[in-house]
Order: C-alpha cells, then sequence, then structure tokens
C-alpha cells in the first residue's frame, strides 16, 4: 500500500490502471445507495475503526486519491487503517495488466475494456455487509434491493450528521446477531432471508465464520464449499462475495441475471445466452473471470437498464 500522510489530510497513490471517475460512476448507480454520498467529484465516507466513526471526503487530484476528514481529525493510527479501507474498497493491490492483455484479445471484452479503463472492482471490504448486500438480492430486482438495504441500515446502523446531511455505518454482526426475525419481517424481509442473515450474524458473533478463516482456506472451492455450509449461502452468493470481499479474480458468478443481460446487449442476441454458452464465451477469461464479470455489470449503466 503506498500512501503519504500529509497530517490535515492523506493522499493515496494509486495504480496506474485506475480510473477514479470510472468507479464514481459504478458508485454512483443508485440514488438510494445510504453508504455513501457522492457530491460533486467526492464521495462521502463514514468509516468505523474502533469505537471511532470517521467520515471521509475521498476525491481524486493530480494522480492521486486525496481523503480529507471534514469534521476532525483522526490520530496517525487511524488515518493508516483508512487509508488501507480505501485501498481495499478500490481494489488496488490488483495488477490489472493481465487482465487488460487478455481482455484486449477477447471478443466480448476488447471494447469494454478500452471504454472502461481504469475500472476497479468496487469491493466490500466487511465480510458481514458484502453476505447481507448478496442475499437482500436474491431473487428481487436491484431497486427493492436498495430499498430493504436502507431501511436495514437506518433501522440498526450507526450514524453522523455532518452539514445538514447524515452519513451511515452497516449494521455490525454483533448486533444483528441479538435482533428477532420479525423485527425484519417488519422492514418487508421474507422470513426466509430474516433467518439467514440472523444465522450468519450469530456463526460470526461465535466466530465460525469470519473473513481471516476464509483467507486462511486459500484455495477456491475449499472457500466456496465453507460459505455454502451456512444457510441462504448458494453458488450465487458465495462467487459475489468470494469476488466482492475476498478479491479472488476467478470467482464467477456465472448465473448472474446482469452478467446473462449485459452479454445479451453486447452479443446483440435475442435471447439470454445459456450458461453453457456462456462458459464457451469465458474460456479465455481463466483467472480473470470476476472482472470479466464486473466490466460486463458495468456495460448496463450505459443502457440504463
Amino acid at each position: 500500500m503506498n500512501w503519504i500522510d500529509y497530517e490535515s489530510y492523506m493522499k493515496i497513490n494509486a495504480p496506474k490502471e485506475f480510473n477514479f471517475e470510472e468507479c464514481l460512476i459504478f458508485l454512483g448507480r443508485s440514488n438510494q445507495e445510504i453508504l455513501h454520498q457522492i457530491n460533486e467529484e467526492n464521495v462521502y465516507k463514514l468509516i468505523k475503526v474502533k469505537e471511532s466513526l470517521i467520515l471521509c471526503k475521498i476525491g481524486y487530484v493530480n494522480n492521486s486519491i486525496k481523503v480529507d476528514f471534514p469534521i476532525s481529525l483522526p490520530s496517525v493510527h487511524y488515518r493508516a487503517k483508512v487509508a488501507e479501507y480505501i485501498w481495499e474498497w478500490f481494489d488496488l493491490d490488483q495488477d490489472l495488466e493481465g487482465f487488460y492483455q487478455m481482455g484486449g484479445q477477447d471478443k466480448v471484452l476488447r471494447t469494454l475494456v478500452q471504454k472502461y479503463d481504469g475500472l476497479r472492482i468496487i469491493c466490500i471490504p466487511d465480510l458481514f455487509e458484502a453476505l447481507v448486500w448478496a442475499i437482500i438480492g436474491q431473487q428481487i430486482n436491484l431497486p427493492f434491493a436498495y430499498t430493504l438495504k436502507k431501511r436495514f441500515v437506518e433501522q440498526f446502523g450507526e450514524c453522523l450528521t455532518f452539514g445538514g446531511k447524515t452519513f451511515w455505518l452497516f449494521p455490525s454482526f454483533e448486533k444483528i446477531a441479538s435482533i428477532h426475525v420479525e423485527e425484519l419481517r417488519d422492514l418487508q424481509f421474507t422470513g426466509r432471508k430474516a433467518e439467514y442473515i440472523i444465522d450468519i450474524a450469530k456463526a460470526m458473533t461465535n466466530g465460525e465464520l469470519t473473513k481471516e478463516l476464509l483467507v486462511e482456506k486459500k484455495e477456491y472451492q475449499q472457500i466456496k464449499k465453507y460459505l455454502m455450509i451456512f444457510r441462504g449461502i448458494g453458488a450465487w452468493t458465495a462467487e459475489y462475495v468470494m469476488m466482492k470481499c475476498l478479491h479472488i479474480t476467478s470467482s464467477f458468478p456465472i448465473t448472474d441475471v446482469g452478467l446473462h443481460n449485459a452479454l445479451k446487449n453486447i452479443l446483440g442476441l435475442e435471447r439470454k445466452p445459456t450458461i453453457e454458452e456462456i462458459n464457451e464465451l469465458a474460456a479465455d477469461w481463466k483467472g480473470w473471470q470476476s472482472y470479466a464479470t464486473f466490466y460486463l455489470w458495468r456495460s448496463l449503466y450505459d443502457k440504463n437498464i
């Protein structure tokens, strides 16, 4: 991680393949989003370090990510933790050269890698948030998924108000482990999803499910298999979490509806491709399936789908 502390602000030196504007387009895809706010060319994000809530104003100046602290300056140790979070959020550890080499020669990805050059997977560093967001999104449309997430965060998350705006944190698994299914049913969650989310919160509270535990497993199939032990985590959810939280570039949520729609659009098909056809199209994506998927998702926002 490469960052410079100027005390009153920080600069994070991003890799050369980084396009902040592209990342902002993805972050701004829903006006229902509650966990960050975009104002002009900056994104405001509330980050929790231990018990401190730190509001960050994140922009891009002279080829560097600039992080200001509008409310109060955190300690140097906490500033380092903020830099770590942002580095992971924008997936800046990933060397994308191999992806661009492969994508530049691939019939599906060729135009996308040129068009969205520098776009990185916008990650979800918190495992509980990644799991809950994936479970919320199962078998419902994206606008309603955002509505449920907003209700969930406003009901159980922490917040901080500054400049007439309220900034929110995703609820902790400790908090959710102690609630009842009815409390989520009241927010229009199905009983099944409510059970899944509370059970996962409990598994995380008792240490059965942690990010460290998953990272230690290293092997792709082992991680996926372990995640799928838990109720509510099927193949798509496991792949999504491996992609967005664990930075596994070979994860491939192949049954994803958005992926199917994007391929249908790009290839000018009259119907969505089958799983067999997608496997054929993805034959050369080995090791980069998650980035291929993410760039295909990005293409949907050009068509306002």
